[in-house]
């Protein structure tokens, strides 16, 4: 049973911006973070932005100043604004969500290429 459905990624050329919106398909209780990983071909998913439902947020070195994590914890959703992408921003990007009991959710992904 899908928990969470991303959407806005797409083709972009470098230097392009995107915006992925992650929301919650039904109701999960007591989101403490939410946060935006990415998966690229032969590699490890990694973490790229985290928010916690206090606003504090994260991101990795590789996004920081490009990316922007908003989320909004009473409608379950969470946000990626993407600006100066580059190839190596290729990657499904996969949302997820940790509750304060521990339990983790995942969506399907959503597939991002920055190619001209």
């Amino acid at each position: 049973q899908v928990q969470l459905v991303e959407s806005g990624g797409g083709l972009v050329q470098p230097g392009g911006s995107l915006r992925l919106s992650c929301a919650s398909s039904r109701s999960i209780a007591g989101i403490y973070v939410m946060g935006w990983y990415r998966q690229a071909p032969g590699k490890q998913r990694e973490v790229v932005a985290t928010i916690t439902s206090g606003g504090s947020t994260n991101y990795a070195d590789s996004v920081k100043g490009r990316f922007t994590i908003s989320g909004d914890f009473s409608k379950k959703t969470a946000y990626l604004q993407m600006n100066s992408l580059n190839p190596e921003d290729t990657a499904v990007y996969y949302c997820a969500a940790v509750t304060y009991s521990g339990s983790q959710y995942w969506g399907q992904g959503t597939q991002v290429t920055v190619s001209s």
